[in-house]
């Protein structure tokens, strides 16, 4: 088992934070949680704590940008979206400021702190946004290559980051380009596409259909916007079935965004895995992951649900 995504956001910043001298970051009274207290050590005069006041968190963020800075702003992803959604459209994206909104705690492996701060519609309200960039990544070394990026980009980002230790699925040496997906395993029979904590997940479950001698495609989509839409109509057309696999409400996140792509240029069967319209609960990330249908099991009874409609 890895690191949590949170974790390497906190690397990443010190790293970025050495190479660019104008970022600033800033953080609403969860830096030891988001991980931002390791930039606070390093570079505490370009470190703000605004205080338990996300909407005002997303502004100063703006207002930052306007001056020349580069601020990266964290919170959780429940704050960070659902409480300064009007402030990241209007403040930050209308006028295109130079924001990186890096909310950590997404989905339901946020665990016990239960339903009211597991985030599970954000892919969905970011990616509507114009203007803004939207990344999911999957594991430590993805967060760094995505991090890296979004410090040397001119424009709105939101990175999607987990409390929860995950798998790492990404190679050394990975660079991340938006709008270009990784391919982690070929096959021909099926197309997995998943992006997040559950990227690993998707692996695990190729791997254990290679014993059945069903060959499986994985596709980790950390660039949900822009999406790769080439890799999406290359696997439609390659293996002819698609499974998504996402931390996420099934609607509006990737499975919509893939769905959207496929229905345009060439529809094929296809299966939704993720939260089926509903809120978590209480419980452990195991569990709960479990329980909301988002294991390597689930995963292989949609991809042989899938084959079947082809």
């Amino acid at each position: 088992m890895g690191k949590a995504t949170r974790e390497a956001y906190g690397e990443a910043l010190v790293a970025v934070g050495e190479k660019y001298t104008n970022i600033v970051v800033l953080d609403a009274d969860l830096s030891k949680s988001t991980k931002t207290d390791t930039f606070k050590k390093a570079y505490p005069e370009r470190f703000f704590n605004v205080g338990i006041a996300e909407q005002n968190l997303i502004s100063v963020g703006a207002g930052l940008a306007a001056a020349g800075k580069i601020p990266f702003v964290s919170s959780f992803s429940m704050f960070a979206v659902g409480r300064a959604f009007e402030q990241v459209r209007n403040a930050v994206c209308y006028p295109k400021l130079n924001v990186k909104i890096c909310a950590t705690h997404a989905g339901i492996t946020v665990g016990e702190d239960g339903a009211t701060h597991q985030s599970l519609e954000d892919i969905s309200c970011m990616r509507t946004i114009p203007n803004l960039a939207v990344v999911v990544p999957a594991d430590a070394n993805e967060t760094k290559a995505v991090i890296e990026w979004a410090a040397a980009y001119q424009g709105p980002v939101y990175v999607r980051l987990g409390r929860a230790s995950v798998v790492d699925t990404t190679p050394d040496g990975y660079v991340f380009k938006p709008g270009v997906s990784q391919e982690l395993k070929a096959g021909n029979d099926v197309t997995i596409i998943a992006c997040g904590a559950v990227v690993s997940i998707a692996v695990e479950a190729a791997e254990a259909l290679s014993i059945e001698k069903i060959n499986c495609r994985v596709i980790d989509m950390a660039s949900i916007k822009p999406i790769d839409a080439t890799a999406i109509i290359k696997a439609a057309n390659e293996t002819g079935a698609i499974v998504t696999v996402e931390e996420h409400n099934i609607i509006g996140g990737l499975g919509s965004a893939v769905a959207e792509v496929l229905v345009e240029n060439k529809p094929v069967p296809m299966v939704r895995v993720g939260v089926q319209d509903s809120f978590g609960e209480s419980g452990t990330p195991k569990a709960l992951m479990e329980k909301y249908g988002l294991t390597a099991k689930d995963v292989i009874v949609a991809v042989k649900e899938v084959i079947s409609r082809k």
